[in-house]
């Protein structure tokens, strides 16, 4: 009775063996890493601009470019550059003080960037001078 309750069980798992190996074949063949079809693109920013803001390391006029840390960005004749909520040029800018903004990264992978504010927020500055002395 062992014997057939052995071979059954051997049987059972050969069987078992031979249903799964074509799922294990195909299995071998599809990489999870790609994509499902090469016509997908990378997925996009919404609205393709991405922030920066810090402190001006450097400033070229010549070759029309500003660093903030790290990023070196191009000016371009479409970047809005603002000093105080007015319009300002790259020569404006200081280098030490404050500088944000927004820019693009190019197919060629330049950063172009869109518009660049010199200086402190509109916001933080009516702060620092309405916090001073006056009479109620």
């Amino acid at each position: 009775m062992t014997k057939n309750i052995s071979k059954i069980t051997v049987l059972s798992l050969f069987a078992a063996a031979l249903v799964a190996m074509p799922a294990l074949s195909r299995a071998e063949g599809t990489s999870t890493n790609a994509p499902a079809s090469s016509d997908q693109t990378p997925a996009k920013p919404k609205h393709g601009n991405l922030p920066f803001h810090g402190n001006l390391s450097a400033v070229d006029t010549k070759a029309m470019t500003l660093t903030v840390g790290t990023l070196t960005l191009q000016v371009t004749s479409d970047t809005m550059i603002t000093r105080d909520g007015k319009l300002a040029t790259l020569a404006d800018g200081v280098v030490g003080e404050l500088v944000s903004g927004a820019y693009k990264k190019t197919n060629d992978g330049k950063l172009n960037a869109n518009n660049v504010h010199f200086g402190a927020k509109a916001e933080m500055k009516k702060k620092e001078t309405s916090g001073t002395g006056g009479s109620h």
